[in-house]
């Protein structure tokens, strides 16, 4: 079998992807408990990990950490907002307006990651038809 890091930067997209879609059910949770006296809102901290994986060393190219991410389990998490900011005196700390926004943006980041899978794809379909 060859030795190839063709999947690489794949296997990274597949991987924020599947958190971005995760983190999608997580905000639509908190806007559906919005009126639940007590929740505390939650969100993912994938990008936090991802980052935390690539930084480690500063003296690697991008192409030598992603290549090392696919020894890595990268796991996104979901986190309780324990803070004890509420609007409201029922102690949900679910604010409906960056609920929606926080969504919004993380829907388009979705939707970039998706671009960016199907360009690698294509990529590597254009390489084997010149092959």
């Amino acid at each position: 079998m060859i030795n190839s890091n063709v999947f690489d930067y794949i296997n990274v997209l597949d991987k924020a992807a599947d958190a971005s879609w995760t983190r999608n059910e997580v905000l639509s949770n908190n806007i559906a408990n919005v009126n639940t006296p007590g929740y505390k809102r939650q969100d993912l901290n994938f990008e936090a990990e991802l980052e935390r994986a690539l930084g480690h060393s500063k003296y690697k190219t991008m192409d030598q950490k992603v290549g090392d991410l696919k020894d890595k389990h990268l796991k996104a998490r979901v986190v309780n907002d324990y803070s004890n900011f509420s609007y409201r005196t029922d102690g949900n700390n679910v604010d409906i307006d960056t609920e929606n926004v926080t969504l919004a943006a993380n829907q388009l980041k979705y939707q970039g990651l998706m671009e960016g899978l199907n360009a690698e794809f294509k990529n590597l379909q254009m390489v084997t038809k010149s092959s």
